[in-house]
């Protein structure tokens, strides 16, 4: 059984850590470690940015969970940036040509991003289950081929439009966009943020409350103990990379539908590798994975306040660097701490008596 310290303690500790290092180092540019957090706390409650980091926290809880399904059988997804870019594409051409009623069009549009993105992440899984070949270096591939595909048919030969000096695809239609709920001043939140919230929902049920999410769990634990269940390995590994790469499609859907409506070669990137510090510091779980989405979409929108004072606003990126690098640390540490404690426990437990109501460590001849 797992303790809360295996769960809570390692993201506080690497938060702290991540503080700690942060301070040093302004401390050493000769800025005020105070100021520059309290700066970035204030930040909060001006304007819209406390909605924009709820939005931009959207988009990496969709890659963090597409990333922890992954993990789930031990599969390291790093094509998630490429998946993602490449169903986001593909969901904007089709959403642009089709026409269908308003909430018809915007779930057909879901529907093919994510279908989109599972077809693009079965080439790194059908090549792990029929030649052994790493997910890791077949999905890097893959994410550099995925900046190709859009550089292709974003062009205005194929399906971009001009748009100044833009080339982007041609604008969804209001039938197929998501609107947000407007908050007045603070601004709108993404309608897709609800949809985040029920895929949320459905990756907690799967993983404890159905017998797939059992043999997922098992086969990543020991893909040998479970095939000796009557678990289909190769199968799992299947699912397990269609399911997150059908997750990784909808990364870009909260702004390619509630905001942007287009998408083009300037639209923003590298969502899918920060999906993959947002699980780690999530640990896989679903409300771990939102306060790592919350905690990066905070750090991200907050470090460009560090300016107002002459404070680089990289230590932002100092922050999330350390987090990363000491999330999996703290873990193997209270990990360890927590098996020691374990074994005593059982020790005590044992210690006392051994065969025959004689002590453990007493035989019949004698003390040992």
């Amino acid at each position: 059984m797992t303790s809360w310290r295996t769960k809570l303690l390692p993201p506080l500790l690497a938060i702290a850590f991540a503080v700690l290092l942060s301070s040093v180092a302004l401390l050493i540019s000769g800025a005020d470690p105070l100021q520059a957090f309290g700066t970035m706390l204030r930040q909060l409650g001006q304007g819209t940015i406390a909605v924009d980091t709820v939005n931009l926290a959207t988009v990496y809880y969709l890659a963090g969970l597409a990333v922890a399904i992954g993990f789930q059988m031990n599969l390291f997804n790093i094509g998630v940036e490429g998946q993602y870019r490449f169903a986001a594409i593909i969901a904007a051409i089709v959403g642009a040509a089709v026409k269908l009623p308003p909430v018809l069009h915007t779930a057909f549009i879901i529907l093919v991003a994510a279908l989109a993105g599972a077809a693009y992440a079965a080439i790194p899984a059908i090549l792990k289950v029929t030649r052994g070949v790493s997910e890791v270096i077949s999905t890097i591939m893959l994410n550099a081929i995925a900046g190709g595909l859009i550089a292709f048919l974003v062009n205005p030969d194929q399906f971009g439009v001009q748009r100044g000096n833009n080339v982007s695809t041609a604008e969804i239609p209001e039938s197929g966009q998501l609107p947000g709920l407007p908050l007045g001043d603070l601004g709108a939140l993404f309608g897709f943020f609800f949809v985040a919230v029920a895929i949320g929902f459905a990756y907690w049920f799967m993983l404890s409350r159905t017998r797939f999410g059992f043999e997922l769990k098992a086969s990543g634990e020991s893909s040998t103990a479970a095939e000796a269940g009557g678990v289909n390995a190769k199968k799992m590994v299947l699912t397990a990379m269609l399911l997150s790469g059908a997750v990784a499609g909808m990364v870009a859907l909260p702004e390619l539908l509630g905001r942007d409506h287009v998408y083009g070669i300037t639209s923003t990137q590298q969502y899918g590798f920060t999906g993959i510090a947002v699980a780690l510091l999530g640990r896989n779980h679903p409300a771990g994975i939102a306060l790592g989405a919350l905690l990066w979409a905070f750090l991200d929108k907050s470090a460009v306040s560090l300016e107002q004072i002459q404070v680089p606003k990289e230590i932002a990126t100092i922050i999330q660097g350390t987090i990363v690098l000491s999330v999996v640390v703290a873990y193997e540490i209270v990990k360890r701490a927590d098996l020691a404690a374990e074994q005593r426990r059982v020790g005590r437990a044992l210690g006392g008596n051994g065969p025959g109501g004689k002590p453990a460590d007493v035989h019949e001849g004698g003390a040992v």
